[in-house]
């Protein structure tokens, strides 16, 4: 039997299925963040960060420009370097007093892990593969338990950084070692999960630096998938004098977003505000404020126009050192920050 339909009724059928889906996959919210990871450090040192020469606390000045997450590394045993526990801790709480959401890097090191060395922390060396399995799952898990009973638990946690060569060298380092990798990453998602309550788990982040070679990301996120580690964004660094052009990071944004069906955040992003890495070469922006600024807004165009909402943020990386000693701060040397803070200025405000 034919019974008519309405087109209204129909059309109010299509975009109640377009909201749902819509809704189920942007439940989270869009994240605007930085890393500042060397923020309190600066302050602690009497740096003064400030807009328009007026001296603010350095987390208001993003607060105040629509900044709703920050990122804060953590080394294991740093000599160096201040981000240990106590001051990630620290630095954690002051966010979550702004209302900033928070995600924690994992380095799973004592220094800086990335695509050219990824150190197995000193207290670590010497041990065998099954020991380090465990130790991860335990270091993972009593960090967990020290962040929630600070009341400054993450949302977020990123399971090692940058490891598109694996982690805890020579242990963990692929291609040659991908079953350690595979379980030294699954010991640390386990012991995120151990130390958390039943209600408050941070999301699992997996990070790599591929945000515009869809070829070594399809390389790498099969492989790891092939392993049923079950993790819940994909976490990408975007470096255009590393990373390939505005177009293909389009290009791996969309095939990531049909392929996976995961939520991307561009984890790292940055642009330098005078001469830096296109000495010699032509430049996509001009290496300026304004050309900082111009990359920013142009990188965020494309992550919003992810398939399926799946573009689900950006990070700078690192915008709040001792102002004017990298030129990819947003500060420059007098502390006065930059032109390209206003970006997110236009989503923001109302």
């Amino acid at each position: 039997m034919y019974i008519p339909i309405s087109v209204n009724k129909v059309l109010s059928f299509l975009i109640l299925i377009f909201i749902l889906k819509s809704a189920n996959l942007s439940g989270q919210e869009y994240a605007i963040g930085a890393d500042l990871s060397f923020l309190k450090n600066a302050e602690d040192k009497g740096f003064h960060f400030k807009e328009n020469n007026i001296i603010k606390p350095g987390l208001l000045i993003f607060k105040e420009h629509g900044y709703n997450w920050i990122r804060l590394r953590l080394f294991h045993t740093p000599s160096d370097l201040p981000n240990n526990l106590d001051y990630t801790i620290a630095m954690a709480k002051k966010a979550k007093e702004n209302s900033f959401k928070f995600l924690l890097d994992f380095h799973y090191s004592d220094t800086w892990a990335d695509p050219g060395k990824q150190f197995t922390p000193l207290a670590w060396t010497g041990m065998s593969h099954h020991q380090l399995v465990k130790a991860v799952f335990e270091y993972s898990r009593e960090t967990i338990k020290a962040f929630r009973e600070a009341g400054a638990m993450p949302e977020m946690v990123q399971i090692g950084n940058e490891v598109i060569n694996g982690m805890m060298w020579p242990d963990g380092k692929i291609p040659s070692n991908w079953d350690n990798f595979a379980e030294l990453i699954q010991a640390g998602i386990k012991g995120v999960k151990a130390g958390c309550d039943s209600i408050n788990r941070p999301k699992i982040m997996i990070h790599i630096d591929q945000g515009g070679n869809m070829n070594r990301t399809k390389y790498f996120f099969d492989k790891l998938l092939s392993y049923r580690i079950d993790f819940d964004f994909i976490g990408q660094s975007y470096y255009p004098w590393w990373h390939g052009s505005l177009l293909d990071l389009r290009s791996n944004m969309i095939f990531m977003a049909e392929t996976y069906k995961k939520p991307i955040i561009l984890v790292e992003v940055a642009y330098c505000s005078s001469p830096t890495e296109y000495k010699g070469k032509l430049a996509p922006f001009e290496e300026s404020p304004g050309g900082q600024k111009e990359f920013l807004e142009e990188v965020n165009k494309i992550v919003l126009n992810t398939p399926d909402n799946l573009g689900a943020g950006i990070f700078w990386w690192e915008p709040a050192t001792m102002g004017g000693r990298s030129t990819r701060d947003f500060f420059d040397e007098n502390g006065n920050v930059l032109s390209v803070i206003t970006v997110f200025d236009k989503y923001t405000r109302h």
